[in-house]
């Protein structure tokens, strides 16, 4: 008998667990798996429309009684960086990029232990071993690149990594990690001025952020780039101050899930 896989992503909800940005509440996702010959159309479809990507699954927060998470891009024509970020142009400027197939190497894991040891110690990445962090990289069923940053200056060359996907109408900055003697420089920051030029080169209009939470310091920094929208209430927007999102934090602001899956508009994975 032959076997094929679904024409329609099939949905399911995870089970609640602690929100890691706002204390005090649970949180849980909404996925679908990316797999097979319509994985980009579908990578591209739903991170439109507020998704992410983790391996080979598409995922979006789906709180029972929240809706702050909310999927953050910066549009590239809108942006114009501040003195701050010209500043922290400069001083990375001896930093080179090259690109990359996804695949793991050991220096590129040595880094992210590095990067978890000093920043993330307790978090939910922190007993990842070198075959997990390989299936982070690796297992990818659509267009990515490993975008390795290096420097000639420094004993340990490799000194940032981005896991970066390539939209159709973006840059989705998938996972970044830097080496920790570099924080002072604000690599993080350095890397997604990087990735809008990138985009910029590319005739690319977007770069995708990840989530931006309300009143989290973690997410705070999104902020803090000209043109950055957010995807709420089934559009996106440019981003305003954290108390216009006030409403997203009470109990009767999400959807049900049979709601927000109705509402989704999917591409069509039909073969010919």
């Amino acid at each position: 008998m032959r076997h094929s896989l679904p024409l329609a992503p099939q949905f399911y909800v995870t089970a609640p667990q602690p929100c890691p940005y706002l204390e005090g509440r649970m949180e849980r996702k909404l996925f679908t798996a990316l797999q097979g010959e319509g994985a980009g159309l579908l990578n591209d479809a739903l991170s439109k429309q507020g998704f992410r990507r983790s391996q080979n699954v598409l995922y979006r927060p789906s709180c029972a009684e929240c809706s702050a998470c909310m999927s953050a891009r910066i549009r590239v024509a809108d942006f114009i960086p501040t003195k701050s970020q010209r500043r922290v142009i400069k001083r990375n400027a001896h930093l080179s990029r090259r690109a990359r197939s996804p695949w793991a190497t050991d220096e590129q894991y040595n880094l992210f232990r590095d990067y978890l040891d000093h920043r993330h110690a307790t978090g939910g990445m922190a007993d990842m071993d070198m075959f997990e962090f390989a299936a982070m990289v690796e297992e990818t069923p659509v267009r990515t690149r490993l975008i390795e940053y290096t420097s000639a200056k420094t004993a340990q060359e490799l000194q940032a990594v981005c896991l970066t996907d390539i939209l159709e109408d973006g840059l989705s900055m998938v996972y970044s990690f830097f080496h920790p003697t570099m924080e002072r420089d604000s690599p993080g920051t350095h890397i997604i001025l990087d990735h809008i030029e990138i985009a910029r080169d590319l005739g690319l209009p977007f770069v995708y952020l990840g989530y931006w939470v309300p009143g989290s310091p973690k997410m705070d920094y999104k902020s803090r780039f000209a043109g950055v929208e957010i995807y709420s209430d089934g559009a996106w927007a440019h981003l305003r101050e954290d108390g216009d999102y006030d409403a997203a934090l009470h109990p009767l602001s999400t959807a049900s899930i049979a709601e927000q899956v109705s509402k989704m508009s999917l591409p069509d994975l039909a073969q010919p």
